[in-house]
């Protein structure tokens, strides 16, 4: 009789892979759920065990595609929003980039399902994955972390403590080990069998619990922020003339509608129906041309300053050279006039400027637009504004984990977001933003500011709580008291360690995972047979005798 080698990739396995496909969509799309504008936030880990039971059982190749089908479901989902305001050739290019980001981690799950407690080491490399993606290529794109879901639940508190970077480790963990218990896996060999599976069950339960203990039990006790004095900021709404999604559509009238709101502000603070704020905020584009080139735009912030009689902090596009521009928040004095400057660090790749422009310069659709590409700022010092010490963000920044956390370190007071979401303004995108904008506020413990040109604006407090905000497509004002703190949370303190602890972690596990998957395929086949690379998903047919 012949012997025959088993055949994962013949007739037998392809129901298998197909219910992996299936499971890996349904995962993807729970996932894409848990966040704004649905905010099923419960389903976080059920889209993570799916996940890790739609890439079992299989070798490295073929988890690698399932993996990568749950992140197309998940991410062209999730960004849905981009096909809509910046075009169908831009959601689906970054949406294929950002997913091939879970093709890596679904390619890895083979390898570290073959270590001891490996939940935590695919927990490691999916939160390592999130923070490659978030950064690279080019900058990144961050939005779709774990973390980024979680406010408005009980775990939110816990990114006080952790960070954004360690509440999606633990959100991963808190998957995997969901998985680890309701499916154990076909891994082959005796560590497999049911009696020592149902042994396995108990370390198991308890580590799920320890997870869920170390999420949950911040939200008992926040950790306290002690505040060193108040502040009143007011921050303008001014609303876009002409359509909501383009503000170019009328660049001057976009000052102009800032002025008028600031106007009204100072008026009622002379009627004694607002209180005088310490300073004023502006959102990012309030001026989309240059206010040092544009007379008539420089008379405007001159004549809104000088209304309001305080500093007001301008969201201005500003020229450096022929060939580049600055996005820049720029603390305007009614005394001394433009002075201290932060320039967004995080400039948006074919939206504020063009890669490798020397090698190809399109000229076509929205890209031909952007005649000057957008500068990176590098500033970690906050922003001195009227005595206080301000950490700024300009739009997508607020989702880089370093913009903020550097300003904090250097002795920021409060928080401020610049941003400008009218090309989002009918999409969900304003409302992820948004929550990503409270987690940060939680995370560092401090009062946060947002101004937007039409939505959507707030003022927030420390434990993420919206005290104020402004229904999108108007023109508002948010004056409010907010308090001032040089309190540093954990999560300040701790920076950038986490992400380099898990990238560690993830680097170790892969090459421990490589030795065990090669051993124990090398250990399963009959002697003398030559073993299979892992790179390829069959073993080497047994020769017929």
């Amino acid at each position: 009789m012949t012997p025959t080698a088993p055949a994962p990739h013949g007739w037998s396995a392809r129901p298998r892979t197909l219910v992996s496909l299936v499971v890996a969509v349904v995962g993807g799309l729970a996932l894409a759920a848990a966040f704004e504008p649905i905010a099923w936030a419960f389903l976080l880990p059920l889209g993570v065990a799916c996940f890790a039971v739609a890439t079992d059982g299989h070798r490295v190749r073929r988890a690698g595609l399932v993996g990568w089908v749950f992140g197309i479901a998940f991410y062209f989902t999730h960004i849905s929003w981009m096909r809509d305001s910046i075009g169908t050739d831009a959601w689906i290019a970054l949406s294929t980039i950002e997913s091939l980001g879970y093709g890596a981690v679904g390619l890895a799950m083979p390898l570290l399902r073959r270590l001891p407690a490996w939940p935590v080491w695919a927990a490691a490399v999916w939160t390592t994955m999130e923070g490659i993606r978030s950064t690279w290529p080019f900058s990144g794109m961050p939005w779709g972390r774990l973390s980024f879901a979680a406010i408005d639940t009980p775990v939110a508190p816990a990114v006080t403590y952790v960070g954004m970077t360690g509440l999606s480790f633990l959100l991963a963990l808190a998957g995997f080990l969901l998985a680890a218990l309701l499916h154990p896996g076909r891994i082959p060999g005796p560590a497999s069998s049911p009696g020592l599976r149902a042994g396995r069950r108990l370390p198991l339960v308890v580590a799920l619990a320890a997870t869920s203990a170390v999420l949950l039990l911040p939200a008992l006790r926040a950790f306290p922020v002690q505040e060193s004095g108040t502040a009143t900021v007011a921050a303008i709404q001014g609303n876009l003339p002409g359509p909501a999604n383009n503000i170019l559509y009328d660049a001057r009238g976009v000052t102009t509608n800032h002025l008028q709101a600031t106007q009204q502000l100072a008026d009622d603070v002379a009627a004694g129906r607002e209180q005088q704020p310490d300073f004023v905020l502006w959102p990012e584009n309030s001026t989309a041309v240059d206010p040092f080139d544009d007379s008539i735009v420089n008379a405007e912030i001159e004549d809104a300053v000088s209304a309001v009689g305080v500093p007001i902090v301008v969201g201005g596009i500003v020229g450096e050279g022929e060939d580049h521009v600055l996005n820049q928040g720029i603390v305007w004095d009614p005394q001394t006039g433009a002075g201290d400057r932060y320039t967004k660090q995080n400039p948006v790749p074919y939206g504020e400027y063009i890669p490798f422009r020397d090698l190809w310069d399109p000229q076509f659709g929205q890209l031909s637009l952007i005649t000057r590409d957008m500068k990176s700022g590098t500033r970690t010092e906050p922003l001195d504004v009227a005595g206080i010490r301000v950490a700024d963000a300009i739009c997508f920044d607020i989702a880089y984990d370093d913009v903020i956390t550097e300003q904090v370190d250097a002795g920021a007071e409060m928080l401020a977001v610049q941003t400008s979401n009218a090309s989002f303004i009918f999409t969900d995108q304003i409302e992820q933003q948004f929550a990503i904008t409270r987690l940060r506020a939680l995370e560092a413990g401090r009062w946060l500011v947002v101004a937007s040109p039409n939505g959507r604006s707030g003022v927030i407090a420390p434990d993420g709580s919206v005290v104020a905000t402004a229904p999108p497509r108007t023109q508002a004002v948010l004056n409010e008291q907010v308090g001032l703190s040089t309190t540093l949370t954990p999560a300040m303190r701790l920076g950038p360690w986490p992400g380099r602890l898990f990238t560690l972690l993830s680097l170790g596990g892969l090459l421990l995972g490589s030795v065990a998957y090669r051993r124990r395929r090398e250990d399963a086949l009959p002697p003398h047979a030559p073993a299979a690379s892992a790179e390829h998903d069959a073993p080497t047919p047994i020769p017929s005798p």
